[in-house]
């Protein structure tokens, strides 16, 4: 790889706040002046992204995902409308 076209790759911290959860992994997204860092489970102090969702609060993941009942919405609509084109 070419020197100084690429952007540095390192750890981060990503912080799910509305399930307090957070994990550490590498990512290209870099800290910036002023920005938050945590002290993690090893004693280092890496930056830290907080994220409005992730897999432990998403709703798909944590099966709490409402199914829609797509089959009683159409006997429902033909039982109020498909009367009409019939007279």
């Amino acid at each position: 790889m070419r020197e100084g076209i690429h952007p540095a790759y390192g750890p981060v911290v990503f912080r799910d706040r509305a399930a307090n959860y957070a994990f550490l992994t590498r990512s290209t997204l870099s800290a910036t002046a002023g920005a938050k860092t945590i002290e993690w489970e090893d004693g280092h102090t890496y930056p830290v992204v907080d994220v409005e969702i992730s897999n432990v609060s998403h709703p798909f993941y944590t099966g709490t995902a409402r199914v829609l009942d797509t089959a009683g919405r159409v006997e429902r609509f033909e039982r109020r409308y498909g009367q009409r084109g019939q007279a």
